[in-house]
């Protein structure tokens, strides 16, 4: 007739008490019973696992162990009858090595290892002593493992030694070859040094001779330019001599000639006639442009964006601006987000630029100059979709280019000479565009004129 369960547990617990370890499992037999146990849980409902462990019931084999391996080794040594379903499972899986467990006769060919872990989780009579005799087996073979190991260790070292000594023999001999060849070269190049210092030396006095030579040039030169300039002076005066002596011939020649003087005073007269009966014939207009036209400068009246500048207004005063726009052909380029930020830096970007190209767009009706606003490409997560307003060109840097930098070939693309007035307050802007010719004025003069549109 079958135990009952409680029963069984408690037999085991009376086992228990009668044999217990007083050390911990070895490493090794904890991992192999951890390992004995992960394998055998797969085989167990989910109600005949302990509470604690039943969370681990749809892991695999291996994550089992990794997981909850404390949790299992814990159940395992305080569940008794969790121990003996686990137990059942091994006697299943290993059963000569559960028989030979219970007998208490293990196989002398078996892994002490695995021995141990099936000991501990079997509990047959003087398992204790088993599991003491399966770890000091354990403890042993390690032992003649690690021996092992450190003999191959020791002889890989003392063949990496031979080596090592063999090497530094071939690197010794090798150094003292470089060693006497480098002291030849260094012997060379002492040789060499000695022969360029000798060359320096030479070159030093051939240069003091040089130089002494040179200087008597120098002076030779000085008395021949001394001579060459009293020879000039004296040739002028016999120029001057010579310019009275043809001028007095000229006037001899002049009051000899007055009969062939009239002659061709009347032969001038005919062509001139002739030339205004021809005008008259093919009714050609008389001149306007005169050479003089030609010339590049300033007329009275006509002034320039620099002229403007030197007058006497106030570098904030909307008038200056009105004065700039008012010239011929004026170009006004403004810094976009330079005047939004100094006049509305709170509205979002988009809002900044509705509300400063509607007020550029007024003012190009008011003046009719031409008006370009930049914008930095820098500033947008994605392309604009904007329509321009009437009078006004929208540009936005391109990847790479800075807003200044559009801004200063803008101002370098015009031709030279037309007025050009570019709005911003940042000074490195403003210094490159004056090299250009423009003229830089500051956002607050822009903010204040468009206050009044």
């Amino acid at each position: 007739m079958e135990q009952p369960a409680g029963g069984a547990a408690s037999a085991d617990a009376a086992d228990d008490a009668v044999e217990a370890l007083d050390r911990p499992l070895p490493e090794g037999v904890r991992r192999k019973v951890v390992a004995l146990v992960s394998d055998a849980f797969g085989g167990l409902t989910v109600t005949e696992l302990p509470a604690q462990l039943r969370q681990y019931a749809r892991f695999t084999p291996s994550r089992r162990a990794k997981f909850a391996g404390n949790a299992m080794a814990a159940a395992l040594e305080g569940d008794a009858l969790f121990r003996r379903r686990i137990g059942e499972r091994l006697k299943e899986t290993q059963p000569e090595l559960s028989a030979a467990l219970e007998s208490g006769a293990p196989p002398a060919a078996a892994d002490p290892v695995d021995v141990a872990a099936a000991a501990y989780v079997l509990r047959p009579a003087g398992w204790v002593k088993l599991l003491a005799a399966a770890g000091e087996e354990a403890q042993r073979v390690d032992a003649e493992r690690a021996d092992e190991e450190t003999r191959r260790e020791l002889e890989r070292l003392r063949e990496e030694l031979t080596e090592a000594r063999a090497q530094t023999k071939s690197e010794t001999e090798r150094l003292r070859g470089d060693l006497d060849a480098a002291r030849k070269e260094a012997e060379s190049l002492q040789r060499k040094l000695r022969s360029a210092a000798n060359e320096v030396k030479r070159g030093e006095a051939a240069l003091r001779r040089g130089r002494a030579e040179s200087d008597a040039v120098r002076a030779e030169a000085a008395a021949q330019v001394s001579a060459a300039e009293s020879e000039t002076r004296r040739l002028r005066a016999r120029l001057g001599e010579a310019e009275a002596s043809v001028e007095a011939g000229r006037r001899a020649a002049r009051e000899g000639r007055s009969v062939e003087d009239m002659r061709l005073r009347l032969l001038l007269d005919t062509v001139l006639e002739a030339a205004g009966g021809l005008r008259r014939e093919l009714a050609l207009p008389p001149s306007s442009m005169r050479p003089a036209d030609s010339v590049d400068a300033v007329e009275p009246g006509r002034m320039s964006p620099k002229d403007i500048a030197a007058r006497a207004l106030s570098e904030t005063d909307p008038a200056l601006l009105d004065q700039l726009l008012a010239l011929p052909q004026a170009h006004l380029i403004v810094d976009g987000y330079n005047v939004t930020k100094t006049g509305y830096p709170q509205m979002p970007l988009e809002k900044q630029r509705l509300r400063l190209l509607g007020g550029l767009a007024m003012l190009a009706a008011q003046t009719g100059a031409e008006m370009t606003c930049v914008f930095d490409g820098a500033e947008l997560a994605a392309p604009v979709l904007l329509a321009p307003p009437r009078g006004v060109r929208v540009l936005f840097s391109k990847a790479g280019v800075t807003a200044d930098e559009l801004i200063r070939q803008l101002a370098r693309a015009e031709p030279s000479g037309r007025p050009v007035v570019v709005v911003s307050t940042d000074r490195e802007v403003a210094d490159g565009v004056a090299k250009a010719g423009a003229r830089p004025v500051a956002s607050l003069l822009l903010l204040k004129r468009l206050s009044r549109v």
